[in-house]
């Protein structure tokens, strides 16, 4: 993506596809090369020196990570808005240089990381310690990613009762699934939002790590999503609130906050039946047990 300030943006409204697209591209320019400048803003942590060079640029989901040669470790985490932009030297950025979060300068390229709300630094071999990183599943867009274990993660769920409209954001069972395929995929598995999770069939909750999984892969190698080729956009339900279904043509989308952060589901409440109220549950304690 292009405009006259020069540079590319690499994704919006970040999921794990965009992520991961944004890891390839940055992988590309600075991979093997030594550092020239590191800027970054608002860190409590260790900074790599010049001369330094890149070895990694991995994603995993909404994570995104650079690790060089000394074992230092840069994860950012985009949330809502973040956005990674690669410039060539001295081209005009697109945003301004206040909203610069991290910038890695190498001979022949600029990586600027925007408005990110997670910005650290850590050492390799503390990565399974980190309490957020250590926690991570298996990534939904790798081709080998452990559907297994998802389903696994998903038996053990410290909430049993949990909507799926929650679960499937939890990047502690599956990375990758953001808000635009949360209700992507449940519109695909034809299941309630409100459904608790432990109303699922050992098979219902594999169709939906796998439905996951698809829908990610099969955007990692294009910019716009599309989920179907039925509804001018390519997405089902996301964004269509209103707008009649159209795999069944009997009802309107629907749209709702629900969950602890409020995020927007859409749903239709013909093809995916079921309690369409969000449900006031109890909170689940550390262990799992419900409490209160």
């Amino acid at each position: 993506m292009t405009s006259s300030a020069g540079g590319r943006t690499l994704g919006v409204v970040p999921e794990g596809d965009t992520i991961y697209r944004a890891a390839a591209a940055l992988r590309i320019a600075l991979v093997g090369q030594p550092l020239v400048n590191v800027e970054v803003r608002r860190l409590v942590g260790p900074l790599p020196e010049p001369g330094r060079v890149i070895e990694t640029v991995d994603s995993h989901g909404k994570h995104l990570e650079f690790t060089w040669d000394d074992g230092l470790v840069l994860h950012t985490h985009m949330r809502m808005t973040g956005s990674w932009h690669l410039y060539r030297p001295g081209e005009r950025w697109r945003k301004s240089a206040h909203q610069a979060r991290v910038t890695i300068e190498v001979p022949d390229w600029v990586a600027v990381c925007f408005n990110a709300p997670v910005v650290e630094t850590y050492r390799q071999a503390d990565r399974r310690r980190h309490p957020g990183m250590g926690l991570l599943g298996p990534d939904l867009c790798r081709d080998d990613a452990d559907i297994a274990e998802c389903v696994r993660r998903l038996s053990f769920y410290e909430d049993p009762a949990a909507p799926l409209h929650d679960v499937l954001l939890d990047q502690r069972i599956a990375c990758g699934v953001g808000n635009v395929y949360k209700s992507e995929v449940l519109f695909a598995c034809r299941m309630s939002p409100f459904a608790p999770l432990d109303t699922l069939s050992d098979a219902e909750r594999w169709e939906l790590i796998e439905t996951s999984s698809r829908l990610l892969r099969a955007n990692l190698d294009h910019a716009g999503r599309i989920t179907t080729s039925s509804v001018a956009g390519g997405l089902a339900v996301y964004g269509r609130t209103g707008q009649p279904c159209f795999r069944c043509g009997a009802a309107a989308i629907r749209a709702g906050r629900f969950g602890e952060h409020a995020r927007t589901t859409y749903w239709c409440p013909v093809c995916q039946p079921g309690d369409d109220r969000p449900r006031v549950r109890r909170a689940a304690s550390p262990t799992g047990r419900i409490v209160g």
